[in-house]
């Protein structure tokens, strides 16, 4: 087995005792001693400080790179200005997701993703045979990426950079923290306000440290990460969607452009849209303390089998067990069973997100 990646922060994990484990080919931070539960909470109420540098950053350049870009994606790259961020996916030719990603227009031309740390290599490939020679495309190896999620993140930001601190969520700037340059945005994946910071490494440690020397901060892993995107009603690659799965059946058709112009996957995609696809993604809230997990199935007062859960977990905001589930579109009952063990467990069906986002906007 090849050597796992490490961050530029690896040693500040150690020292800050956190249980390390291997996620998508790096050693990343599960969680620190209070646990995930404490973390989970401090994030929703205060503010949590992420190292997420093992996602991909892309940089993008060239005259033609928005152009492109629309021709493998149904979103909308052209009418994207300058400091501005969007949320897409990258389809394949039979309608698959091939990633989901944060676009971000950095400058004239200049445009950098943020890409899940297991498909950036595959996104990587993809974006070469698609957009190279016309475009420069490099994969940021050198780079750090913090995030700090929480209701505490304009107060802290204000005391870092100013500039920064006034941006809405969605939009980003190049700007420095004592003369170390950053590009950071304003956005995350947790449900509350936050920013993301992409640094070089080598002012990677220095930054960090000086962050977590205000109270309000704590360091936090992968596991409260994980609860957080999941109260928020956050999807994820390989949960919730993959290269077999659609873009109308995972709920993403909000991210369409509005035009017929082409990209990878639109007959089918586009067709699809205007059909009732077989299965739907909602949320669960579950009956008592039982966790149902990723693939458990589930099933009518008949036991007839009506879909299969995708991500589910502990909720410490709710303090109780929740899910996303795919289900049969035309499913009509408040609730379903899922069989854990010798027992069944009722689970009720609810809008999403479980906890309202507080986005800046």
């Amino acid at each position: 087995m090849s050597e796992l990646n490490r961050t530029a922060l690896y040693s500040l994990h150690i020292e800050l005792a956190a249980k390390m484990v291997d996620f998508a080919g790096y050693r990343m931070p599960l969680h620190y001693a209070d646990g995930i539960i404490k973390e989970h909470l401090h994030c929703r109420q205060q503010l949590g400080f992420f190292d997420v540098s093992h996602m991909g950053q892309i940089l993008i350049k060239g005259s033609s790179s928005a152009t492109l870009l629309e021709t493998l994606t149904p979103g909308n790259i052209t009418k994207l200005e300058v400091g501005q961020l969007r949320y897409s996916i990258f389809t394949t030719l039979e309608g698959g997701i091939i990633d989901d990603f944060i676009i971000a227009h950095i400058s004239e031309n200049n445009f950098l993703l943020t890409v899940n740390s297991a498909c950036k290599n595959k996104v990587f490939k993809h974006l070469t045979d698609h957009l190279f020679p016309q475009c420069q495309l490099q994969i940021l190896q050198c780079h750090t990426l913090f995030s700090l999620q929480g209701p505490a993140a304009s107060t802290l930001m204000a005391e870092l950079s100013k500039t920064a601190s006034q941006l809405y969520f969605m939009q980003c700037c190049s700007t420095t923290i004592d003369h170390i340059p950053c590009l950071i945005s304003r956005c995350g994946y947790t449900g509350e306000d936050g920013f993301e910071i992409s640094i070089d490494n080598k002012f990677a440690n220095i930054l960090a440290r000086k962050i977590l020397t205000f109270d309000t901060v704590k360091a936090i892993g992968l596991g409260a990460r994980d609860t957080l995107r999941l109260e928020a009603g956050l999807s994820l690659y390989g949960n919730e969607f993959d290269q077999t799965s659609s873009p109308i059946e995972a709920g993403l058709s909000w991210t369409f452009r509005n035009n017929s112009k082409p990209f990878q996957g639109a007959e089918f995609i586009l067709s699809q849209q205007k059909t009732e696809t077989a299965k739907r993604l909602i949320g669960l809230i579950v009956e008592g303390k039982a966790i149902i997990r990723s693939k458990m199935l589930l099933y009518d007062d008949n036991d007839r089998e009506i879909g299969f859960v995708s991500s589910g977990s502990y909720s410490p905001s709710l303090k109780k067990p929740i899910a996303l589930a795919y289900i049969e579109t035309n499913y009509q009952q408040p609730y379903l069973i899922a069989k854990v063990r010798k027992h069944h467990i009722k689970a009720q069906i609810t809008r999403l997100p479980f906890v309202p986002h507080r986005y800046y906007r």
